[in-house]
């Protein structure tokens, strides 16, 4: 008599039988039965999906967005600036060699509308600013000399003198002589400053679809030099007076005159290049870069001195400069039609109408009377 097979454990027979009803189902073949359900409350809320869906391609995707151009962002950009006009102080007339700086033409210029002059500094020992740090002092002893104060104005001698003014004593240093507080004189450029004129020449390149154009009227006559900017009948002549451009950047021209601070002129060039050329035009904007409400850095100002000789001796006299910063920003994009982003968002429309049949589906199958009626018809095998 043959001996009977041993039978294999439970666990393994059932991991048998799940993998050939798995292997058996990889190759059964679905497809999407069709059912018509007479609702006119779930045929409108499908119709209305449908409607909703196909209204955001075709009027933000397609119309607001372009998605339908290929898009190239950063053009390449070339900027050159020229100030003109003239101004006075108290003490001379400032032509536009001595108020501009740096004097290049570059995308980013200051015009200096306030300056605190410290004349005919020389190297020798003199009083330490009060505003330093530990610089007032009683005696001697309260001053360690050859000790270098980073934000003060030399090194110290050892010895405690009187102040410029006042009773006040500091230590003495050795450096530029007097310091900056001690003897200067502060004067106003501001005075016929809004009526500076400022010129932005600027032309702009993409390089994707070999297009380049410029912000000047392309005219052989003296145009330029009769114009100033208007965004209606002037576009093409960039020459903006300086107190045009603080007021659009909604600052107070004396305020900032006096204090200083960084203005933006931007630049910005979105060209359809569907359409003519004619149709790309520059859009400038202006407004105030810098923090003027924080206390601490509200305001803008640098320091040069001009060196000079007397009896031999080198001597110079010691700038701080308040000014109206420029920084000309130049940015945009262009787009043109290309048949790749057209299949794309085409295909991407198409496919997400098919949402609103599944939002039905599950609104069917979950919500309504004889979903289960519906459950057995739709997924019938």
């Amino acid at each position: 008599m043959a001996a009977t097979e041993p039978k294999p454990p439970a666990g393994v027979a059932a991991a048998r039988r799940l993998a050939r009803g798995c292997w058996s189902a990889f190759w059964d073949y679905e497809t999407p039965k069709v059912i018509v359900v007479k609702n006119r409350r779930l045929g409108v809320v499908y119709r209305a999906v449908q409607l909703l869906i196909l209204l955001y391609f075709v009027w933000y995707v397609f119309i607001v967005q372009k998605s339908y151009q290929d898009r190239e962002t950063g053009p390449e950009s070339s900027v050159i600036t020229k100030v003109k006009g003239i101004t006075s102080s108290e003490h001379k007339v400032w032509d536009v060699e001595e108020y501009v700086k740096p004097p290049e033409g570059g995308s980013v210029f200051s015009i200096i509308t306030r300056i605190e002059v410290t004349p005919s500094q020389t190297l020798g020992t003199c009083p330490e600013s009060v505003r330093v740090t530990n610089a007032t002092c009683n005696s001697d002893d309260d001053c360690v000399a050859g000790q270098l104060d980073m934000l003060g104005n030399g090194v110290r001698t050892g010895r405690c003198i009187p102040y410029y003014r006042g009773d006040a004593k500091t230590c003495e240093v050795s450096g530029w002589c007097p310091v900056e507080d001690g003897a200067s004189v502060s004067q106003f450029l501001g005075k016929m400053a809004p009526n500076f004129t400022i010129l932005i020449k600027n032309s702009i390149h993409y390089p994707k679809f070999k297009f380049s154009k410029g912000n000047i009227e392309n005219r052989k006559d003296s145009y330029l030099k009769h114009c100033t900017f208007d965004e209606v009948s002037h576009l093409y002549c960039p020459i903006f007076r300086l107190g045009f451009i603080v007021e659009q950047a909604g600052e107070n021209f004396t305020e900032l005159a006096h204090k200083g601070g960084v203005i933006g002129a931007i630049i910005n060039w979105d060209c359809d290049l569907d359409l003519s050329a004619s149709n790309c035009n520059p859009k400038y904007s202006f407004r105030r870069l810098d923090p003027k409400h924080v206390p601490a850095s509200s305001g803008y100002n640098f320091r040069f001195a001009k060196y000079y000789k007397i009896n031999g001796s080198t001597t110079r006299t010691l700038i701080k400069a308040y000014g109206i910063r420029i920084d000309v920003i130049v940015h945009g994009q262009a787009g043109k039609f290309s048949l790749i982003p057209t299949i794309i968002n085409v295909a991407t429309a198409l496919t997400s109408i098919g949402v609103g049949s599944f939002l039905c589906d599950w609104i069917l199958l979950t919500f309504m009377n004889k979903n289960k009626v519906y459950s057995h018809k739709k997924f019938d095998k």
